[in-house]
């Protein structure tokens, strides 16, 4: 009978280390940077019906990881909640004379599943494009250009940036330039759709920060618990800057700069389904890509708290965050490599770590 408690208490005791190392943060390099594959970053999730985890990023297939290289979109999937990726795909096929770039995934409330993405052909001509699935991401429909204007142009969107909102409008920011080889003062402007992406119309409102010399960049958005839209904004200017729309993207209020560091670096914004609070994903540096930081808010991008560091190591920089949820934790998914002056400087391995939400309450 002792004897048989004893293995009950460790089968017991083993079952609890299991459930409490199945509850902890995990992070590896998912697609490592080679010599032949320079650069692989700017990805997205989804998580598929059958639970599944839909890993999408821009793979650089050749020796340059320049952001004009030859690039497609390659995918993954997890079957163990991220742990594992396998059955390597390519989501897009490079149909630019450049590249393919910045996939952005996002299931809709009518069950399709939207896929934009940029085709890049040169430094004056860039443009988003969409695909829709509906049958749960196995096939998606051809790319068809997104109706940008003016065009041609370079316009483009950072990945991970679609949103739905609760009357069921489609949203996304789009920022541009007319040649990014002559100007890199970039311009945005919000495009929405009220018909799952049909067709498409653009925000009345142009977006700009006339004194900084890069512009209003990579925006994101996010709807807030009243009805307005947050937007936040990459700049030059040492900071995060953010503007609002009351009409569901139509309209935008003057850029403001938030009370928060921020180097020439994009940020992520998502809400976490578990609290309702905001998660902050940035560089919490005026100047470097380093650390890669979160924040928690709990009124509505207001103010920032539990301020920790989700990737520290000074071997890296980081960026291009994406953003996803999975039972009790937020996955991510972001580029990391060395900073400027080191050696190995222009190779850039996509890293993924998973983190159960309440370290960030810490």
């Amino acid at each position: 009978m002792r004897r048989l408690l004893t293995a009950v208490a460790i089968t017991a005791a083993a079952a609890f280390l299991l459930q409490a190392k199945l509850k902890q943060a995990f992070e590896y390099v998912v697609a490592p940077s080679t010599e032949s594959n320079k650069r692989n970053s700017e990805a997205d999730m989804l998580v598929l019906k059958d639970g599944r985890v839909m890993l999408a990023w821009t793979e650089f297939y050749t020796s340059s990881g320049s952001d004009f290289g030859a690039a497609r979109i390659g995918a993954m999937f997890s079957s163990d909640g991220g742990r594992t990726f396998k059955d390597k795909t390519v989501l897009q096929e490079n149909i630019g004379n450049r590249n393919v770039m910045e996939p952005d995934l996002l299931r809709l409330k009518s069950g399709k599943v939207a896929f934009l993405f940029c085709r890049k052909n040169s430094e004056a001509d860039c443009l988003p494009m969409a695909r829709y699935s509906t049958d749960g991401g196995k096939t998606f429909s051809p790319p068809r250009p997104m109706p940008v204007s003016p065009y041609p142009s370079y316009t483009g969107m950072n990945h991970d940036r679609l949103i739905q909102l609760r009357t069921g409008r489609l949203l996304v920011p789009f920022w541009y330039t007319l040649d990014i080889h002559v100007s890199h003062h970039i311009l945005t402007r919000a495009y929405y759709s009220d018909d799952d992406g049909a067709t498409w119309k653009q925000s009345r409102t142009l977006i700009d920060i006339p004194d900084s010399r890069a512009g209003a960049q990579e925006p994101g958005v996010v709807e807030l618990k009243d009805g307005r839209i947050l937007m936040w904004i990459r700049t030059d200017k040492g900071h995060i800057y953010r503007c609002y729309s009351s009409d569901r993207g139509e309209t935008w209020s003057t850029p403001e700069p938030m009370n928060l560091d921020s180097p020439l670096s994009p940020q992520s914004i998502k809400r976490i389904p578990s609290t309702g609070d905001l998660l902050l994903i940035w560089n919490n540096s005026p100047t470097k890509r380093f650390p890669l930081t979160a924040a928690i808010s709990k009124d509505d991008g207001r103010t920032w708290e539990h301020i920790r560091n989700l990737d520290e190591d000074p071997a890296h920089t980081y960026a291009y965050t994406a953003i996803e949820f999975l039972k009790d934790r937020a996955m991510f998914a972001y580029y990391a490599g060395p900073p400027p002056g080191v050696r190995g400087e222009g190779r850039w391995s996509l890293k993924f770590k998973a983190v159960p939400f309440n370290w960030f309450y810490q």
